[in-house]
């Protein structure tokens, strides 16, 4: 390949090196600023503030000055878990109806609209008591009437427009089985704007325009009943608790509870769970937090402080045997295996369930990932771990080849498992796995998003009181020695487990939920509401923008024909190198199946396996990414490991090996992938509320 022009953008660091070198323990520390106490811990990167300001609500502050925006949420340690199990779906009705306004925002003229709502309210306890099928019809016809006519007074997605205008993106929100969640992502000089909406939304919501949101919620339960995936999540869940209510309540709730909503149980809800020592208010961004937790205590000082039962389930019998389920369905046949674990506040167990859960499949040197993806015995498999704070699930899932039985996958599966068991692993797989944790712990730093879920997810399990076991995670599992990683896996995988087939048919048992007739509402969508005005009048602090000057940030030197630009990072340990080739699939339509198969290649120096460990042990990752004109490569890792990585990268491009069966076997499985892609068109999807972290681990094309 003749090289014409190359560019070259590497990013090397100086100072965070000092940022990793903690204290040999991270305690908790108290601290007085600007009148308001708060507890950190030390050596956290994220220099988290945790408040619990005078009404009990916990505020969770991440400064982060990389730009000038700041992720926001709104967290409640209420889900489906704590959905009334007469009313199965609730939370996440009222995740809905917390964006339909209150009596002062999303309003026209509340004297007139409430008495309607009112009536709408009644009519549907009415309905929910009436069982014969043709009074509940006749109900129905009278809420559709009437919110008809609530409707005329209704401004339609006036909280949506008040986002916007401040700049808002991705709002959003989620329900889970132990929290709901409210998204903003806010420009940092609209935090005034954000408050004064965001206390106003929780201090009054009004549960307006109800049955047309009905739909809405119709809609995603029939998306779980039909989509093989969540029926296959479903099914799982189940199976692995039988007793709690993560397997026994679903997020959406059953056909008959959603058939029967009640507005009054949602207010109950709402009133019961939505109080300051149940909620906490996350920021991660641009901002200074001893200025933003006194406009938080300012705004949100309103809500109650009430006590709140936790969810306290009688403790799971344990597993016995295998229990084999099938789902039918028209996508492609897989196989998952589930085990339950421990749940995540559990920390020593947590730690090992991770450093097992790596072992099995980190998408580059796992068991699974060498013995099985690479070897190309199967289409393709991994491991990931759903986590909560009562119990865990661990989970074995892989695709067959064309040919081979959903038994031979589950058996090649197992066999990893029992490697693992025997502990036939590298111990340096270890120390490999905390190399690639503390790259992926630098890049959590430069996202907010990342920053506040997971102080989200530390206060819906422990209320924040494990974060000082999170900042110490890196430490704690370079010290874990192999015999404890083999000693937990022949503890929690020797007990039952739950084997999932999805089979490729007609599911015989599919169910629909029918949709009531619903009349169109006119909404006013053109009004405003007084609030929407002051709020939209607020000043906004002009954010001036920093532009990139090309010949001052830069260095740039001259490599023979190449272009070579460079700038050091002064921010974190991490170097990413790019370098852009001028060729492309106008040039060389193989070009994509090429980049599949350095996956799979060998060189002179490393067969296929021992390059993928090598990589895995440098905690470097490639990608070659052919497009029409130009090729890229771009390499990225730890600083520490820039050299090795580097030479590794540089084997396969210039040593990789042509091998026969391995190209025949990729050719076969590209095949398979194009047959199960046309069968899994618009039928996949995760459940509602799924995590992205659980799809992690999924191969592609980056190795």
């Amino acid at each position: 390949m003749k090289l014409n022009r190359l560019l070259l953008v590497l990013l090397l660091s100086s100072t965070m090196l000092q940022l990793w070198a903690k204290p040999p323990k991270f305690q908790w520390k108290q601290v007085t600023s600007n009148g308001y106490t708060y507890r950190t811990v030390e050596g956290d990167p994220m220099q988290t503030r945790f408040y619990t300001l005078k009404n009990g609500l916990t505020v969770i502050l991440s400064p982060n000055k990389k730009e000038p925006r700041i992720r926001t949420l709104i967290a409640v340690r209420a889900g489906s878990n704590t959905d009334p199990a007469t009313h199965t779906g609730l939370a996440h009705y009222l995740e809905h109806l917390l964006f339909k306004g209150t009596d002062k925002i999303g309003s026209l003229d509340w004297a007139k609209e409430k008495p309607l709502l009112d009536q709408i309210d009644a009519l549907y306890e009415k309905y929910n008591k009436t069982t014969d099928p043709a009074k509940r019809e006749e109900i129905y016809k009278e809420i559709d009437r009437v919110s008809g006519e609530a409707a005329k007074f209704a401004i339609a997605n006036e909280y949506d427009k008040t986002m916007k205008n401040m700049g808002g993106v991705n709002t959003n929100a989620h329900t889970w089985m132990e929290e709901t969640v409210y998204e903003e992502d806010i420009p940092s000089n609209a935090v005034d704007r954000y408050l004064t909406l965001q206390a106003e939304r929780f201090r009054k919501p009004i549960f307006r325009i109800f049955h047309t949101e009905l739909e809405a919620v119709y809609e995603e339960k029939n998306r779980t009943l039909d989509e093989d995936t969540r029926k296959v999540f479903a099914t799982m869940m189940a199976g692995v608790f039988p007793t709690h209510n993560y397997g026994q309540q679903s997020t959406i709730g059953t056909i008959e509870h959603l058939k029967n909503p009640s507005l009054v149980e949602i207010r109950n809800y709402y009133n019961k769970y939505y109080v300051a020592n149940n909620m906490a208010v996350i920021f991660a961004g641009d901002f200074n937090p001893d200025e933003v937790v006194k406009k938080i205590d300012q705004k949100f000082a309103f809500l109650p402080n009430k006590p709140v039962a936790e969810y306290k389930p009688a403790p799971e019998k344990p597993l016995v045997g295998e229990t084999v389920k099938e789902v039918w369905g028209p996508t492609a046949e897989s196989v998952m295996i589930a085990f339950r674990m421990p749940g995540e506040v559990d920390v020593k167990s947590s730690l090992l369930l991770t450093l097992v859960d790596e072992i099995l499949s980190n998408a580059k040197a796992g068991l699974i990932d060498l013995n099985l993806n690479k070897a190309q015995k199967i289409q393709n498999g991994g491991s990931t771990t759903y986590r909560n704070k009562d119990y865990s699930v661990q989970l074995l899932n892989g695709s067959p080849k064309q040919g081979q039985s959903l038994d031979e996958v589950k058996a090649l599966l197992l066999e990893q498992l029992e490697k693992l068991k025997k502990g036939e692993f590298d111990e340096w797989l270890i120390k490999a796995i905390v190399a690639n944790y503390k790259l992926n712990a630098l890049r959590t730093l430069e996202n907010n998003y990342n920053r506040a879920d997971q102080l989200s997810n530390s206060f819906i399990r422990s209320r924040g009181q494990l974060w000082a076991d999170e900042v110490a995670k890196l430490d704690a599992m370079a010290a874990v020695s192999k015999q404890q990683v083999i000693d937990f896996a022949k503890k929690h995988f020797s007990g039952g487990s739950i084997v999932v087939y999805k089979r490729q048919g007609q599911d015989k048992d599919a169910q629909k939920v029918p949709k009531p007739s619903i009349t169109p509402v006119a909404v006013n969508k053109d009004a405003q509401s007084p609030l929407f005005k002051e709020i939209n009048n607020m000043p906004l602090n002009p954010i001036a923008p920093v532009w990139m000057d090309y010949q001052k940030d830069f260095q740039r030197d001259q490599l023979k024909n190449a272009e070579f630009f460079y700038i050091q990072n002064k921010e974190d340990e991490q170097y990413t190198l790019t370098m852009r080739f001028e060729m492309g699939t106008w040039n060389n339509k193989l070009l994509p199946m090429a980049a599949q198969y350095l996956q799979l290649a060998s060189t002179d120096k490393y067969t296929a396996d021992q390059f993928s460990q090598e990589l895995y042990k440098t905690a470097t990752s490639y990608n070659l990414s052919p497009g029409q004109e130009f090729t890229t490569l771009s390499i990225n890792g730890l600083q520490e490991h820039l050299n090795a990585g580097l030479a590794l990268v540089e084997d396969m491009i210039r040593n990789c090996k042509a091998d026969e069966t391995v190209w025949g076997n990729l050719k076969a499985r590209l095949l398979k992938s194009r047959k199960d892609a046309k069968a899994n068109k618009m039928r996949f999807g995760l459940p509602c509320g799924l995590m992205p972290s659980m799809a992690r681990k999924t191969p592609s094309t980056t190795c």
